[in-house]
């Protein structure tokens, strides 16, 4: 079985007191969603989708409610998408560097494994010719994200469409997990699905509200590939849980100020971060305006030293760079509490400095 080490190392290795390892907006209050306790049931009529959150997740995404599928997370979405589509020993084309369970997933499912390169020194952009290059008439998936995980860099509409293209010329999909998508707040875009058919979203309310306890995931999808994707699930979770359902419901109808909490706070902390690195030579950054999360290279310092060194003196949690494949980058989560943040910086490099 292939499992994911990055996940492992998350859940287990990641907590510290100042925690720059989460990808997400830190957590919203259970107590500021002004939930009634008449409003929650513990079950519900949840079959093929909760009827109120497929409506509501259909109008948040401007499609059908047949487009949708409810997931838990964008993590299981991203599975079953896969899954649906690919059959032991097909050929899925995945971008380097990538999240980790992207890739997992692919080992897991039996599929054959190839790359196209999202080079740092064009600041992490996807080349439609480079995914040309790579693809083939056996390519049956193209598996990206957008904002990309991890350096944030943006996908912008024609990038897509050229790559869409590419793969109804070959019979493939297209996956986007576009989680941090969310992350534009009020400059939002269209999702890639509404490119094409042979686009696949998947999402959820995790990474740019501070809702991940919700897991309130989709699948956006034509309605062919929907209803199979829902009867996949039938071998994972016969229903989820009502509870959440109606949560998201409820957390759906309040995005307005949920939104605005979680623009002030990574606002604010783009500026600690900008500040903190304009101040550093030793580190060199991709720094799109948006996003959760920074990538950057560690120039002198060994990143595997610099990690236990912020983990046993500084008490500080950074992810390296070889969970994405990329062993000489750390990434940066941006969206924890601003002093926390400022803290870990500081600390940050006050371990850079001593390792120089």
């Amino acid at each position: 079985m292939k499992a994911s080490e990055y996940i492992e190392w998350a859940k287990t290795g990641s907590r510290a007191k100042f925690n720059l390892a989460t990808s997400g907006v830190m957590n919203y209050p259970m107590a500021e969603l002004k939930v009634r306790l008449e409003d929650i049931e513990l079950s519900g009529p949840s079959w093929y989708g909760y009827e109120p959150l497929q409506q509501a997740l259909a109008t948040k995404c401007g499609v059908a409610s047949d487009n949708v599928v409810a997931a838990i997370g964008t993590s299981m979405a991203n599975f079953l998408a896969m899954a649906t589509i690919l059959n032991r020993g097909d050929e899925v084309l995945i971008e380097h560097p990538a999240y980790d369970p992207l890739v997992s997933i692919a080992h897991y499912l039996g599929a054959e494994l190839k790359r196209f390169e999202r080079r740092f020194e064009e600041d992490f952009r996807v080349d439609p010719s480079a995914v040309e290059r790579a693809v083939t008439s056996r390519t049956r998936l193209i598996v990206m994200t957008n904002m990309h995980n991890p350096s944030s860099a943006l996908v912008d509409a024609d990038t897509l469409r050229e790559v869409g293209e590419i793969a109804r010329r070959v019979g493939a999909r297209v996956m986007v997990d576009e989680v941090y998508l969310e992350a534009l707040f009020d400059q939002a875009r269209p999702y890639a699905f509404h490119l094409g058919n042979q686009f696949i979203t998947t999402s959820s309310l995790t990474k740019a509200y501070g809702l991940s306890g919700l897991r309130c995931g989709w699948i956006l999808a034509e309605p062919e590939l929907a209803s199979r994707i829902w009867r996949l699930n039938d071998l994972f979770g016969n229903i989820p849980a009502h509870p959440a359902e109606r949560l998201s419901v409820i957390a759906l109808a309040n995005l307005d100020s949920i939104r605005d909490r979680a623009r002030t706070l990574l606002q604010r902390n783009r500026l600690l971060l900008d500040g903190f690195l304009d101040s550093r030579d030793d580190l060199e950054a991709v720094r799109p305006p948006f996003g959760t999360v920074v990538f950057p290279k560690v120039k002198q310092a060994r990143v595997d030293e610099l990690c236990s060194l912020l983990r046993e003196k500084y008490e500080t949690s950074v992810v390296p760079g070889k969970f994405f494949e990329m062993p000489d980058h750390i990434r940066l989560g941006i969206g924890c509490d601003s002093e926390m943040l400022g803290g870990g910086l500081e600390r940050l490099g006050a371990a850079l400095d001593e390792l120089r």
